[in-house]
C-alpha cells in the first residue's frame, strides 16, 4: 500500500459521497439543540466529533470492500461504469480489502470513543450499520441495497447520533430520516440504474433491475421531490420548526437532477451518468441548510 499516495488512498474512497454519512449527524445534532434537548458541555462536542469521524471513516471502509465486492464478483468490469482503480489495474485487490479493514477498525475505535462518553445504546446502534455495512454487496446483488442504505444513514445514524448526544434514544428525530435517507438512496440508485445492463450480464439483481431503467429515472425524478414535501408536512405538523424550510433553497439543485433525469427518453442510460454526485452535492447542500434553519431556532 505503501507505493500509493495519500491522496490516491482519498480519491480511492469516494469522498465525494461523505456528505451522504456525515450530515445526518449534524442536522441530528441541530435537530435536538433546536428541541433545547443538546447539552452544551466539552462532552457533548467530544462526542460530536467522534460521531461525525466515526460514520465518515465506517462509509470510507464501506466503499472500499463495496468496490471490492463488485471486482471480485465481476460487477465492475471494463465494459461497466466502474470506479476503474481495480478494474484497470491501479490498486490490487488485497490493498482494498486491507485498506478497508483497517478503517473498519479505526472507524469502530471513533465509536467506541462515542459510546464511552454517552450510553451503551450507541455500541448496538453503531454494531448494526458495521453490520449491514458489511452486508451491503450482499443485499444489494438481491435487490435490497437500496433499503439497506436507508437503514444504515438513514435510521441507524440518526438514532445512534441522537443517544450519543443525549444518552437517549430520540424518536422523534427520526423524523429527519425520510428526507435524509430517500436523498442517500437516491445516489445509490442513480449508480445502479446506470449499471442496469453491466449489472444484469454479472447475473446480480438491483432494485433498479427490478423496475426497469425507464421506471428507474422517474422513480429518481420523486426521490429529487419527496424530501422537500416530507420537510414541509412536518413543519405543518409541528415536528420541525419553521425555519427548517431554509432546505427549500436546495431546490434549485434538485431541479438541475430532476431535469437530467428526465432526459433519459432521449438520451436513454446516459442522461443518469453523474446523478450519484450530484445526489450527494443535494444532500451536502439540502442538509447543511436544513442544519443551519435548525441551529438558528435553538438560538432564538
Amino acid at each position: 500500500m505503501s507505493k500509493h499516495r495519500l491522496k490516491e488512498w482519498v480519491a480511492a474512497t469516494r469522498y465525494w459521497s461523505f456528505p451522504v454519512s456525515s450530515m445526518p449527524v449534524i442536522a441530528t445534532y441541530t435537530y435536538l439543540f433546536s428541541r433545547g434537548l443538546l447539552p452544551i458541555e466539552w462532552r457533548s462536542l467530544a462526542v460530536f466529533l467522534l460521531s461525525v469521524l466515526g460514520v465518515v471513516i465506517l462509509h470510507a471502509a464501506g466503499n472500499l470492500l463495496s468496490d471490492w465486492a463488485d471486482f471480485r464478483s465481476g460487477v465492475d468490469n471494463e465494459q461497466a461504469f466502474a470506479v476503474p482503480n481495480l478494474v484497470f489495474g491501479h490498486f490490487q485487490p488485497a490493498e482494498y480489502l486491507r485498506m478497508s479493514i483497517v478503517l473498519f477498525v479505526v472507524g469502530s475505535v471513533f465509536g467506541a470513543g462515542a459510546v464511552l462518553l454517552s450510553t451503551p445504546a450507541v455500541l448496538w446502534i453503531g454494531a448494526a450499520g458495521v453490520l449491514l455495512t458489511i452486508l451491503y454487496s450482499f443485499l444489494k446483488y438481491h435487490a435490497l441495497g437500496d433499503v439497506d442504505i436507508f437503514l444504515i444513514f438513514g435510521v441507524l445514524t440518526v438514532l445512534g447520533a441522537s443517544a450519543a448526544a443525549t444518552g437517549n434514544i430520540v424518536w422523534d428525530a427520526l423524523v429527519l430520516s425520510v428526507p435524509l435517507g430517500i436523498i442517500t438512496v437516491s445516489v445509490l440508485h442513480a449508480n445502479n440504474t446506470v449499471d442496469i445492463e453491466t449489472d444484469k450480464a454479472a447475473g446480480i439483481k438491483t432494485f433498479a433491475m427490478l423496475i426497469g431503467a425507464k421506471a428507474s429515472a422517474l422513480l429518481y425524478q420523486i426521490y429529487m421531490v419527496l424530501p422537500f414535501a416530507c420537510v414541509l408536512a412536518a413543519v405543518f405538523a409541528g415536528r420541525l420548526h419553521p425555519l427548517s424550510l431554509l432546505c427549500l433553497a436546495a431546490v434549485i439543485l434538485a431541479w438541475k437532477n430532476f431535469v437530467q433525469a428526465g432526459q433519459y427518453g432521449e438520451k436513454g442510460l446516459e442522461a443518469m451518468k453523474g446523478l450519484d454526485q450530484g445526489s450527494a452535492k443535494l444532500q451536502l447542500v439540502f442538509s447543511g441548510l436544513l442544519s443551519l434553519g435548525l441551529f438558528i431556532a435553538g438560538l432564538l
